[in-house]
């Protein structure tokens, strides 16, 4: 038998591996960062490698944070949501071309219970804030421009605005015995009337000067029940109105009903989570469109009629309305009774 032939190489003739024979292919390998934000500091965990380190919540110490970040050329950045102060470093991050995304803090929550990660430090919030990287991935998202956060700042003001004169108003119902507090309270209101008017100048100002927004607007504003309030809301809080499916913009919102099913229990589907700021504005401007809006006041009547309860029949209404307005904004097309309902 002959056995097995010699293979033979010339001299200074390099060693080719043979194209017949499959090589592991070596991949990159990817790190995930986790960073913790307080209002005084960041701290930041590096995963696989374990690196953590803390820094100031300062431009000049996250700036620096930023360029150490670059040279690691992570795969995906995850920040947690603090009540804005995260958003001084995400933007530093979405600058400099890094994938970073700042996400809910109950969803990282939820994700370090069910890894058995009960404790809570800053140092253990970096850390798992990386595995929640690694391990789920949220989708980047572009960082809105600066006018649009100029427009989301005033409108939160003016909310806050609105509400403090709610609350003024609710002191002076309650007829104080004192007329100093009651004139400290009025006058309180009227400044705060007064602020509301200069927010609602440069909101209207801000939307009429930029020429995507003063096209939405008119389109929007040309729905019955839908005014100014809500049109502002929704570019300001909702920009991706017009760009999502209708099934998207329900749950983006949190007008999406979910299931509540085990077994052969069937539990109420209820709405749950999303963007509240523009449901509270969504449920007034429903209010007033199923009385003057003939879709919405046809299709709430059907509901009704079929024996729907209240709540649930206002809560179809609104997000069959952000389903018009968001199918208006895709199409770039203007209200028109006869085809919404």
């Amino acid at each position: 038998m002959p056995g097995p032939r010699a293979r033979i190489r010339k001299v200074g003739q390099p060693d080719v591996p043979s194209t017949s024979r499959k090589e592991p292919v070596q991949s990159a390998r990817e790190m995930f960062v986790g960073i913790d934000v307080s209002k005084a500091k960041l701290d930041i965990h590096v995963l696989p490698g374990d690196q953590a380190w803390t820094v100031s919540n300062e431009s000049t110490d996250v700036g620096a944070l930023v360029s150490r970040l670059a040279t690691l050329k992570p795969t995906l950045i995850v920040l947690e949501a603090t009540g804005g102060l995260e958003r001084r470093a995400l933007a530093q991050l979405l600058a400099a071309k890094l994938p970073a995304v700042a996400v809910n803090p109950r969803q990282v929550r939820d994700f370090a219970r069910a890894t058995g990660h009960l404790a809570k430090t800053d140092i253990l919030d970096a850390h798992i804030l990386a595995l929640f990287a690694e391990r789920i991935r949220p989708e980047v998202r572009p960082a809105p421009d600066e006018e649009t956060q100029e427009l989301d700042a005033l409108m939160v003001r003016r909310r806050q605005v609105v509400d403090m004169i709610t609350a003024e108003k609710n002191r002076l119902a309650a007829a104080p015995p004192s007329k100093r507090v009651v004139q400290a309270i009025r006058k309180t209101i009227a400044c705060l009337e007064k602020q509301l008017d200069e927010f609602d100048s440069d909101i209207n100002g801000a939307v009429r000067n930029s020429p995507a927004w003063r096209a939405k607007d008119d389109l929007l504003l040309g729905v019955p029940g839908v005014g100014k309030v809500l049109s502002r809301t929704l570019l300001a809080h909702a920009p991706e109105i017009g760009t999502l499916t209708r099934k998207q913009i329900g749950a983006l919102i949190g007008l999406a009903p979910l299931n509540c099913d085990s077994g052969t229990y069937r539990g109420r589907r209820r709405i749950w989570g999303g963007r509240a700021r523009v449901r509270a504005v969504l449920y007034m401007a429903t209010l007033s469109a199923i009385r003057c809006n003939p879709a919405i006041a046809a299709f709430h009547a059907r509901l009704t009629a079929a024996g729907k309860l209240p709540k649930v029949a206002i809560v179809a209404c609104m997000h069959k309305l952000l389903t018009i307005l968001n199918a208006m904004l895709r199409s770039n097309s203007p209200w028109r009774a006869e085809v919404s309902s």
